[in-house]
């Protein structure tokens, strides 16, 4: 059974990654940990809880850890994901609570009293594994696999004109997290999603169209541009209906920055990626994050060619199969839809 610790800022797209998990068979949540990012940590847990009752999966341990960048304010995106965090929609009021337990520390428990069986999977900034590395240097040993979303290397920043938005949010724990898996065996590297292809994920108003389709919804779900902004879902179907009012302020989003009527659904590439059920391919690399310069700060660069004389300390991911990967997404997440009505 795939066993997951999962930090995230939920997030649209961390949301879908959420969801499209909960969808696969057998998936085991160990623990689910919040981050400042999209919305600050505890909107962010709150979020995360009842999304996951949402998606049949009630009592998972929900934690905050970190509730700012660890060395930087804190900054927020409602323009991009919402004042709540999900776009237009409005998720019930969970009915389980948010553990007592601090993030970090329940990171580093599981990881000890499973080595070797846990797949990490970072779709938020890197504050709380930050500190769970420096709290446990052995992490990397422990854990199965590591995959984060984050970073621009050969492609333009989606905050600033070279920084993608986890990194940026806090550059000094990226930075602190390349840095403590210098040395460690390649297969131990963690698996970078940045935006080089995280970019190609453009899920579009067919997509939504063809999820509630999957999903046996009685009403056609319709996103179009030609629409009013903030028109919300009729679904019959309760998970598409949220999905589809989270996903159509993100179109929106997208439009007004003049990218088109779609969403880079980063996260939801790096949950395929963790889970294996996505196709890709990767380049170890040594990567850093310039943390000093006001002009460049949060922007990741990544030497391929071993100019710094430094071993790799990722594995950055260099193709995908945007096509398989909405065919799969559309496949679990209208399945599990349309069994939870």
């Amino acid at each position: 059974m795939p066993a997951y610790l999962l930090d995230v800022d939920t997030g649209i797209d961390d949301a879908l990654a959420l969801a499209y998990l909960a969808a696969l068979p057998d998936t085991e949540f160990v623990a689910v940990t919040a981050s400042p990012g999209n919305v600050d940590a505890d909107q962010v847990a709150r979020n995360t809880l009842a999304l996951l009752e949402l998606c049949g999966r009630p009592g998972v341990e929900v934690a905050v850890g970190a509730r700012a960048p660890l060395s930087i304010p804190l900054l927020t995106t409602p323009e991009t994901h919402g004042p709540q965090g999900i776009g237009y929609a409005v998720l019930p009021e969970p009915k389980g609570r948010l553990s007592p337990r601090d993030a970090v520390d329940l990171w580093i428990e599981h990881a000890r009293a499973r080595p070797g069986e846990l797949t990490a999977l970072i779709t938020a900034p890197l504050t709380n594994f930050a500190l769970a590395l420096r709290k446990a240097p052995d992490l990397p040993d422990l854990l199965a696999k590591v995959v984060i979303m984050g970073g621009a290397f050969y492609h333009q920043g989606n905050t600033t004109p070279t920084a993608e938005w986890n990194t940026h949010v806090d550059p000094h724990a990226a930075k602190e997290v390349y840095a403590a898996y210098r040395g460690w065996p390649l297969e131990k590297l963690p698996i970078v999603c940045s935006l080089d292809t995280t970019e190609r994920m453009e899920l579009r108003p067919a997509h939504v169209a063809a999820l509630a389709e999957a999903a046996g919804a009685q009403v056609p779900e319709l996103v179009l541009p030609d629409q009013p902004a903030g028109q919300r879902s009729t679904s019959d179907n309760t998970l598409v209906r949220h999905l589809s009012d989270a996903l159509r302020f993100y179109f929106e989003f997208h439009r007004l920055y003049d990218q088109g009527y779609l969403a880079h659904v980063h996260d939801f590439f790096a949950a395929g990626v963790a889970a294996g059920t996505l196709e890709y391919s990767a380049r170890p690399a040594s990567a850093d994050v310039e943390t000093e310069s006001p002009l460049l700060i949060g922007t990741t660069v990544a030497d391929f060619r071993g100019l710094w004389g430094a071993p790799p300390n990722a594995r950055i991911v260099s193709g995908n199969n945007p096509e398989q990967a909405f065919h799969e997404l559309v496949s679990a997440v209208g399945r599990m839809a349309r069994r939870l009505g």
